[in-house]
């Protein structure tokens, strides 16, 4: 074993709960420890909606992107990518798209380990990795340069993502994201809205060793978009947001899909 197998190891800590391993528990993954486990149990039983949102996020992701492919995006840039499960981003785009190129960003050591399963392409296609921090903005966008054509549309998913940073860094990160971005790209965004009872699974979910997630004031997630054109139905429950199913259910992610003019 090598000084890097165990620096990655280090770094993959199996006694304190991940964000991603977390919402691979409440998707019905088995990508996580019993601490991640734990933690999702114990956030479920203050909110338990919380699944339902993990399925309506993924859920929202497949019908934008294949809305975006729709209207000749052809590039995506997945920041904070979580661990792979089914219909992820590069399998969606491509199967609509199959020269679909599809970058994906994400820090957690675990989710690199996985990287692999993200990596599969159709052969016109391509896809690749970026291991950094969603805030590095530069030098993501830079390294998403390698694989992607900045000259032309992008894609940009932030999907449940945002609550690792406070409101204002966050509209502060999104808006650096889509300035890099050239005319005719889209921003893909959801995130949980504050309610009395998504503040109690902030609370739930902060009783461990692991860093905060914040939930946020409507205007909070629709302030990141300024300067975009929200496509219809707008913003709201992303279950709401040109669904395939008859009456779904309202959930606490909110989000919005909108072009950069």
């Amino acid at each position: 074993m090598t000084s890097d197998d165990l620096g990655f190891r280090e770094r993959i800590r199996s006694d304190i709960p991940h964000s991603a391993r977390v919402w691979n528990a409440w998707l019905g993954g088995k990508d996580n420890y019993a601490v991640d486990r734990e933690l999702a149990d114990v956030v479920a039983a203050a909110y338990p909606q919380i699944v339902d949102i993990a399925k309506a996020s993924r859920a929202f992701q497949a019908r934008a992107v294949r809305t975006l492919t729709a209207q000749g995006v052809r590039q995506f840039l997945d920041v904070g990518t979580g661990l792979p499960v089914a219909n992820s981003t590069h399998e969606v785009a491509q199967a609509d798209v199959p020269d679909a190129r599809i970058v994906y960003v994400d820090n957690d050591p675990i989710v690199l380990a996985h990287a692999e399963a993200l990596l599969t392409s159709t052969p016109e296609g391509r896809t690749a990795y970026v291991d950094a921090d969603l805030s590095d903005v530069d030098a993501v966008v830079d390294e998403a340069g390698r694989t992607l054509d900045l000259s032309q549309p992008v894609g940009v998913l932030l999907l449940s993502t945002l609550g690792h940073l406070t409101p204002a860094e966050g509209t502060t990160v999104v808006r650096r994201y889509m300035a890099r971005m050239p005319s005719g790209s889209h921003l893909v965004l959801c995130d949980t809205v504050k309610t009395p009872e998504t503040l109690a699974a902030q609370e739930a979910y902060d009783s461990g060793e692991n860093p905060p997630y914040l939930v946020r004031e409507p205007v909070e997630i629709t302030d990141c978009a300024e300067g975009l054109e929200l496509l219809e139905p707008g913003f709201g429950s992303i279950a709401f947001w040109r669904p395939t199913e008859q009456d779904p259910a309202a959930v606490d992610q909110w989000g919005l899909v909108a072009r950069k003019p």
